[in-house]
């Protein structure tokens, strides 16, 4: 099932093939990808974490979606919107992400899906609001959200309580937000 597809991509839920298998594994072990978070995962651990996302995809389609070339089929990452469960100042809302295969990082991909995204959220959910947060300086993930017309809630920083000590340069962390035009 497609979800939908920009010039060069097609978006779709996660399947459990092996070339999914292996891209998800990739992206949730990678030492680059996961420059900005706590863990990585060993295969087995990347592998029971696809099957529930595969089990749980919601009917609505509000979670993380393979993201493929358009081309070639290939998968080289993830984007999509998704409900944020966490206990946050701003929470409930839905947030926008992203994650690439190093291999495709500079050429557009997160933000043309993103724009995608931000499209369907508006349009087809017809959310008021999305929201889209990162460790202060992940450049790169900031600068796709202005990219993409999300602008800074200035003071509205704020620390995930689950960042251990060791992790502590994983704080704090940017809020950007962005409403339809």
């Amino acid at each position: 099932m497609i979800t939908f597809e920009t010039d060069r991509l097609i978006i779709r839920p996660w399947t459990l093939t092996t070339q999914d298998r292996d891209v998800f594994h990739t992206i949730h072990s990678d030492e680059k990808i996961r420059k900005f978070y706590m863990s990585r995962k060993t295969r087995a651990e990347s592998d029971a974490a696809l099957e529930k996302v595969v089990q749980d995809f919601p009917e609505d389609g509000l979670d993380w979606q393979a993201v493929c070339l358009k081309s070639t089929g290939e998968p080289i990452g993830y984007a999509g919107l998704a409900h944020v469960t966490d206990d946050l100042p701003f929470t409930p809302c839905v947030e926008i992400g992203w994650q690439f295969l190093p291999a495709f990082w500079g050429n557009g991909y997160a933000t043309e899906s993103a724009c995608g995204f931000l499209q369907q959220g508006f349009q087809r959910h017809k959310l008021s609001e999305i929201v889209a947060f990162a460790v202060h300086n992940n450049h790169a993930s900031i600068a796709v959200m202005e990219r993409i017309g999300m602008v800074k809630d200035i003071g509205a920083d704020f620390d995930f309580s689950f960042i251990t000590e060791e992790f502590a340069h994983l704080n704090p962390q940017v809020l950007y937000r962005v409403k339809p035009s």
